[in-house]
């Protein structure tokens, strides 16, 4: 559908303007402490996963899911608890961690019926990792962000929605851990607890609000976006690395970062575990020429780090050895536009663009109520400004050959077209 199919005073527009929120706070919260059926056992065995398929399988409606990784504590983002939860069939927590190839049974049972997640794209990669298949999908975060909420947290959402007030606090614990707490394991089970009837209450405030056809194609594009392409130089993101002034400097990150990222994917475990961002930075500044200078520098000299000594060593020797046609550029490779500030010095017609389209697209996110980055990806809009259109290409045709959705081009595709010089 092009934006000149469409009015821009047609009645679905005219009924899009988001909502007014409630206000949870002078709403009667009341704490949601604990399931209502009580805390699931956790599954691990190949049998129970065959009968919670069996009793999934008896249920109605959408499937409730939410994952547990271990963030922090080791270097996958693999799932170590997966939720489940669906009416008439319960809850239920599963361990995948011993029996990965045992869950085929919930796997088949989960593939078809719509998936509710809060915040679905930090879930779905460690499920499909599993194997775990979505066919269509509700994302309770997102619909939050189109109705424009200004808090999108589940805790946030539960409360305005459903007045329930959730029990939290163990979101970022070490979930390899075995076996896991009550209390973790009570937390996990909220986080499903109320999902299907969340779903509900948004789903009627987007049909309400005239917004249902956006989340539908918002989830689509969620559900079936492949998964990110890798950063490239990624040491360039070793933390303090902006107070290093000389290539050397950065050939000592870039080589202590590769040997820890090595060491921490063997090994499993988070590479600020293996050795602190801090440290990098500081072997860096110092540049030792030997183990015994190494281990005079802070952390290097507790007692694991000079077991480790030899191997810091050999990549701080590798990249003193280099040749200066060697050294990483002091300057990060830049790909895409440059900063929007420096657009009328690189190209005055980008910028003439920018200062025009831009305050457009703001103005009319908040007229309508939206975020403005959901309503054109920030890249997109950049991208947009930068290139200009191509002869006899419209606006319409350039949004959705950069994955803008049929909704985003209907709103803003007329109005950018108005302002483009």
């Amino acid at each position: 559908m092009t934006s000149s199919d469409h009015d821009r005073s047609t009645p679905a527009e005219a009924d899009s303007a988001a909502p007014a929120p409630t206000s949870a706070p002078e709403a009667v919260i009341s704490p949601l402490t604990a399931p209502a059926d009580g805390v699931p056992a956790v599954l691990s065995s190949p049998a129970e996963f065959a009968e919670a398929a069996r009793l999934l399988e008896s249920g109605t409606g959408p499937i409730a899911l939410d994952t547990e990784r271990a963030s922090g504590y080791r270097y996958s983002q693999r799932a170590y608890l997966v939720q489940i939860k669906r009416t008439g069939s319960g809850s239920f927590l599963i361990d995948p961690i011993e029996h990965p190839d045992a869950l085929a049974p919930v796997i088949d049972v989960l593939d078809g019926p719509e998936w509710i997640l809060h915040a679905a794209d930090q879930d779905l990669p460690c499920l499909r990792e599993l194997g775990f298949r979505a066919e269509t999908l509700f994302d309770t975060e997102l619909a939050g962000r189109l109705l424009n909420y200004p808090k999108v947290n589940l805790a946030a959402m539960v409360a305005e929605f459903l007045h329930l007030g959730l029990v939290k606090g163990h979101g970022a614990a070490d979930w390899s851990r075995r076996p896991l707490p009550a209390d973790w394991l009570n937390y996990a089970a909220l986080d499903v607890e109320v999902l299907v009837e969340l779903r509900d209450a948004m789903m009627h405030t987007l049909t309400e609000s005239g917004r249902i056809e956006w989340a539908e194609q918002e989830f689509a594009y969620v559900q079936a976006r492949p998964p990110s392409s890798p950063r490239t130089d990624r040491w360039r993101r070793t933390s303090g690395i902006h107070d290093l002034r000389t290539a050397r400097q950065l050939a000592i990150v870039r080589e202590l970062w590769s040997a820890r990222e090595a060491t921490a994917e063997r090994r499993d475990i988070a590479p600020g575990r293996i050795l602190p961002d801090s440290a990098i930075i500081t072997a860096a500044k110092a540049a030792p020429e030997n183990a015994a200078a190494l281990i005079k520098l802070p952390v290097f000299g507790g007692p694991r780090q000079r077991r480790q000594a030899d191997r810091w060593m050999r990549a701080i020797t590798a990249a003193l050895n280099l040749s200066d046609s060697e050294l990483p550029s002091k300057k990060a490779p830049h790909t895409g536009p440059p900063a929007y500030n420096r657009w009328e010095q690189r190209d005055p017609e980008a910028a003439a663009r920018a200062a025009v389209i831009r305050p457009t697209v703001k103005d009319f996110a908040d007229e309508i109520g939206i975020p403005q980055e959901n309503l054109v990806a920030p890249d997109v809009l950049r991208n947009l400004c930068w290139e200009g259109l191509a002869a006899g290409q419209t606006v319409d045709n350039w949004l959705e050959a950069n994955g803008a959705r049929p909704w985003q081009r209907n709103l803003v595709a007329p109005r950018i077209t108005d302002v483009l010089p």
